[in-house]
């Protein structure tokens, strides 16, 4: 089988599932990694036999390299998205595919230019819950469908994580934090967004850090941290989505569920790659567990790239390309954009609804 060679530009957390997944699909080939700190790539190329630890500069003059996965932080995100595109390789890039839209549109400007492909996570949505999911409501389960609702809300991450002061500074918050697994998943579900609308505020104005190594530090808060917004999907169907950081007091909401005309089905955490599904149908009591009829339900971050590099070898369709991820990235900014302006946004981009894998499918 001919392979893919990969490279990964950032070391960081998140680097290691990807590491140790990438090995695992036998058209992709792990070849070399890098770091802006030096002794994160040689530590991450030790751990996981890769055999190359190279400088940036290295990892882009490598000819032999074809997909670039770029785990770099947020704000970084375009910037070595599009030397990676003028190194004239492919890239995929960690959620979110950039901060701004105006970065996102340059990526898939010069992606086009160059005829490179752009992929992008949350890649979660072609994991086994999700596509049981979509595959239930394409075969008419619950049938006609009438809208959905997402909820991602929790007490925020000062309680734990060890430098949270990002997630409440521009371009954090809960919904570019977030909301990226939670709208995929509904775009993947019910298709492209027509317009929406949104309300957000800022809870706490302060917050002070409580997990080590910076306990007791006080961090201003710049971005909303509660937001919530309804979705006009062009298919007609009706969408609700509410993300927060406010909730200390926790929730028993479910993450989404989607509402039909026949039925009422429960779709799991847009985060994981599992179940649980579960359907009521018109005039049952209670829900019933369906069997997830598709594989990849454990942690499977690195699916994405395994598919774009199926698209470049076969020519089969790309799940997690750059117009969803570019539609993902309008549709955060336009829930603050409606709340700012007090208006309904209007979308400007679209994408096709990402095509669910066969019964059983395994790369």
């Amino acid at each position: 089988m001919s392979k893919i060679n990969i490279g990964v530009i950032g070391c960081g957390n998140i680097s290691s599932i990807y590491m140790e997944n990438i090995p695992k699909f036998d058209h992709l080939e792990l070849v070399a990694c890098s770091d802006l700190i030096m002794d994160r790539a040689h530590k991450q190329a030790e751990t996981f036999g890769i055999s190359k630890a190279y400088t940036i500069e290295e990892m882009l003059n490598d000819t032999n390299i074809e997909i670039i996965v770029n785990l770099t932080t947020p704000k970084a995100h375009a910037d070595v998205s599009i030397q990676v595109l003028e190194a004239g390789k492919h890239v995929y890039v960690e959620k979110p595919l950039a901060v701004t839209l105006e970065e996102g549109k340059r990526i898939i400007q010069l992606a086009k230019e160059k005829n490179l492909l752009v992929g992008g996570a949350p890649d979660t949505f072609l994991g086994a819950g999700i596509q049981t999911a979509c595959s239930l409501i394409e075969q008419g389960e619950i049938g006609d469908i009438v809208g959905a609702s997402a909820f991602m809300i929790n007490r925020g991450h000062e309680h734990w994580h060890p430098d949270p002061a990002f997630y409440y500074d521009t371009g954090g918050g809960p919904m570019f934090d977030m909301g990226p697994y939670y709208i995929t998943a509904l775009i993947a579900l019910l298709g492209p967004i027509k317009q929406l609308s949104g309300l957000t505020r800022i809870s706490y104005p302060e917050r002070t850090i409580l997990s080590e190594p910076r306990a007791g530090e006080v961090i201003k808060v710049n971005t909303p941290t509660h937001i919530s917004g309804t979705i006009d999907f062009a298919s007609g169907a009706i969408g609700s989505i509410t993300t927060s950081f406010d909730a200390f007091g926790g929730t028993s909401l479910p993450p989404i569920e989607v509402y039909g005309s026949e039925g009422t089905l429960l779709v799991p955490d847009p985060n994981t790659f599992g179940g649980p599904v579960c359907i009521r149908k018109r005039d049952e009591k209670e829900f019933t567990n369906i069997h997830l009829t598709h594989n990849y339900d454990e942690n499977s971050r690195g699916l994405g790239v395994a598919d774009m590099a199926r698209n470049l070898l076969n020519k089969t369709p790309q799940r997690a390309g750059v117009e969803l991820t570019y539609h993902v990235l309008e549709a955060m900014h336009g829930f603050h954009i409606s709340s700012n302006e007090r208006i309904f946004y209007q979308m400007e981009s679209t994408c096709r609804k990402p095509e669910v894998f066969d019964t059983g499918f395994h790369f």
